[in-house]
């Protein structure tokens, strides 16, 4: 079945332009400035802003499901409540845990691509771990960490038939730097972080493939003037990508900015790192095998260490990336959208509304608020007026 999405403007080349797009089959097929199609749905847009679906590609759940422990139906409720935030694309985000808990995330994952879908899409995994440091591990259970084991990620990325995207290492592991082109070899996307890497380690990486660095400033060695680490490292380079956690308490707004205006708008992915206590209450929750409590919607381990992920979602940080930098929906859109496309390759399918693409739209209504999500072209949220 065709659609015409009309009566609005169309976020194209960071701007919005009065357009109609032609959907058929899940796909944009024409962008035009008037399309006229006798057979086709014309979904009247009401004078809105239609936007590319957002993208997260690091949270670990939301509405009272955890990644690590979901079953393909917790998968799938994940998905609803992203949608309603304007999320129609996520990847899974597996806390570093035992191999068999692992290994039964992906299997769910795989469960879940066979059942029919009605929010955001999965886009595949995320590992946070388990090659990661003990110093800086934040959330990470300490037992569960490990040197690096290549074997390892093969099996995990074979039992994933391919789809794990992303996974974040400390650099400073023995062999790490040394190995990150066998990561990247199985199709996976790294990038680095809970580290306490020195510049020259950090630099080598990058220089050995990483191509991101997890929540920046948070759970790393921090900038100092005569010892840059790992923060430096990747501020410095014009290539890799900085996830940053727009929540008001992993960054401080002046620090989003100074990372903005370093890195550049086309260098920074805008990430919820989301725990299964989004869209809920304050009270007790888990993040994988972690007990958490979450206080005025602020989530720490129940133990009183660390912050241990966000409450977080897509909609919120774009709302706290306009009031924290001052900037236009228009500049900061790619943070949420064509960056983490282009970060995992997946620019091709997601991140721009341009012909050939998957249908997935954001509505942002005048305050740039979510009020409608498509995936595929279908609705899959309205927000009650």
């Amino acid at each position: 079945m065709k659609k015409i999405f009309c009566n609005g403007f169309v976020y194209q080349d960071h701007k919005f332009q009065k357009a109609d797009v032609l959907v058929e089959d899940g796909k944009i097929i024409r962008i035009a400035q008037w399309i006229s199609e006798p057979e086709a749905e014309r979904v009247d847009l009401k004078g809105q802003r239609l936007v590319p679906g957002f993208l997260d590609i690091h949270t670990h759940g939301a509405a009272g499901v955890d990644v690590n422990s979901a079953d393909t139906e917790g998968y799938e409720k994940i998905c609803r409540f992203m949608a309603s935030q304007g999320t129609t694309g996520w990847l899974g985000s597996v806390l570093t845990d035992t191999k068999e808990q692992t290994l039964a995330c992906i299997e769910a994952y795989k469960r879940w691509k066979t059942v029919e879908h009605q929010g955001a899409v999965m886009m595949g995994i995320h590992l946070e771990g388990p090659f990661l440091s003990a110093e800086y591990k934040g959330a990470m259970p300490e037992h569960l960490l490990q040197t690096k084991n290549i074997p390892l990620i093969e099996e995990y990325q074979k039992a994933a038939e391919g789809e794990i995207r992303y996974i974040t290492v400390s650099p400073e592991i023995d062999g790490m730097v040394e190995d990150l082109p066998k990561l990247k070899e199985l199709g996976i996307q790294v990038a680095i972080g809970h580290s306490g890497a020195d510049y020259d380690t950090a630099r080598a990486a990058i220089e050995s493939g990483a191509m991101a660095a997890t929540h920046t400033g948070n759970a790393m060695k921090l900038l100092h003037q005569h010892f840059p680490a790992i923060w430096g490292a990747v501020l410095e380079d014009d290539n890799v990508y900085c996830e940053i956690i727009c929540d008001g308490r992993h960054l401080h707004p002046g620090t989003v900015r100074l990372i903005i205006k370093t890195k550049g708008l086309d260098r920074v992915v805008a990430i919820t790192d989301s725990i299964m206590a989004a869209g809920l209450p304050d009270g007790k929750y888990k993040l994988g095998v972690n007990d958490v409590l979450v206080v005025d919607g602020d989530a720490k381990l129940a133990d009183g260490g660390s912050r241990a992920g966000s409450t977080l979602t897509t909609g919120k940080a774009l709302e706290n990336l306009v009031a924290f930098t001052g900037k236009t929906v228009e500049e900061l859109l790619p943070l949420l959208t064509e960056n983490p496309a282009k970060l995992l390759g997946l620019d091709n399918r997601y991140g721009f509304i341009k012909e050939g693409l998957d249908a997935n739209f954001a509505l942002l209504d005048g305050e740039n608020r979510v009020a409608e999500t498509y995936v595929e072209g279908c609705r899959v949220f309205a927000r009650e007026q």
